[in-house]
């Protein structure tokens, strides 16, 4: 649990010792050079641009009680709360708790659940993706086009999921997900949950989201009205500062 308080003190720390380097030029339509559609591109830069976002090591996020942090180069993974915590070394995925049965869910399942929904859309530029254009969807008369990702073989715990993002055609920002969930089956699905991205926020130049909520969708897929309350994100923090591989170990008793 002292990771969630050492947090921030550790990369101000990090930050604090990193000598200045000179500065690369760097090629400001990288969006251009990668395999993926014209479209999704300025998706991404309607968000600040791939650019930023490699240049960027950490990325945290509290949802709830819960404090999420992942290295975005490895995706190791820590999930701090009250009473457990959980998280990715690296190799495996841990789980400690205060007492026995404080966490409900799987954590195999949940460790990076919250972090693919907070940094699209730009987890859709990871590796091993596929895209392809999608039907659009329409929600109070405004249509939104879509492109489809889906992953090659072998890539992630999951490489059934698909995901469809939708944008607006106007701005280019995002504004719906949907999603499928093969975790447990380990089968393709063709059943889609669709959430929407109500607002944004500025960090250190990469536009992130504040609130999502899922809705409930009618015969054609179309969202209709929220299924749930909207879930909330605060105290985001990007930082190129790297944390040490300790942090994100399972604490030793």
């Amino acid at each position: 649990m002292k990771k969630l308080i050492l947090l921030v003190f550790a990369i101000t720390i990090i930050s604090c010792k990193d000598q200045p380097k000179k500065e690369v030029k760097q090629n400001k339509n990288i969006e251009k050079q990668e395999v993926f559609p014209e479209e999704l591109g300025k998706v991404f830069n309607s968000h600040g641009g791939l650019n930023v976002w490699r240049k960027a090591k950490v990325l945290s996020f509290n949802k709830g009680e819960e404090a999420h942090t992942v290295d975005l180069r490895t995706r190791k993974t820590v999930i701090n709360s009250p009473n457990y915590s959980l998280g990715f070394d690296g190799n495996e995925v841990w789980l400690d708790e205060e007492k026995k049965g404080d966490y409900k869910g799987n954590p195999e399942f949940y460790y990076n659940l919250y972090f693919y929904f907070y940094a699209m859309p730009f987890v859709l530029a990871d590796d091993g993706i596929i895209y392809e254009k999608s039907n659009s969807i329409t929600f109070k008369g405004v249509e939104y086009p879509g492109i489809k990702i889906s992953y090659k073989s072998n890539i992630g715990t999951s490489p059934d999921d698909n995901y469809i993002v939708y944008y607006n055609p106007k701005t280019y920002q995002m504004k719906w997900l949907a999603y499928t969930v093969t975790y447990a089956s380990k089968k393709p699905s063709d059943r889609y949950n669709i959430i929407r991205y109500n607002s944004w926020e500025n960090v250190n130049g990469l536009i992130l989201p504040k609130e999502i909520t899922w809705y409930k969708k009618d015969e054609n897929g179309y969202p209709t009205e929220p299924a749930r309350a909207p879930t909330k994100f605060t105290l985001p923090l990007v930082s190129e500062a790297k944390l040490a591989d300790s942090f994100f170990q399972k604490p030793v008793k």
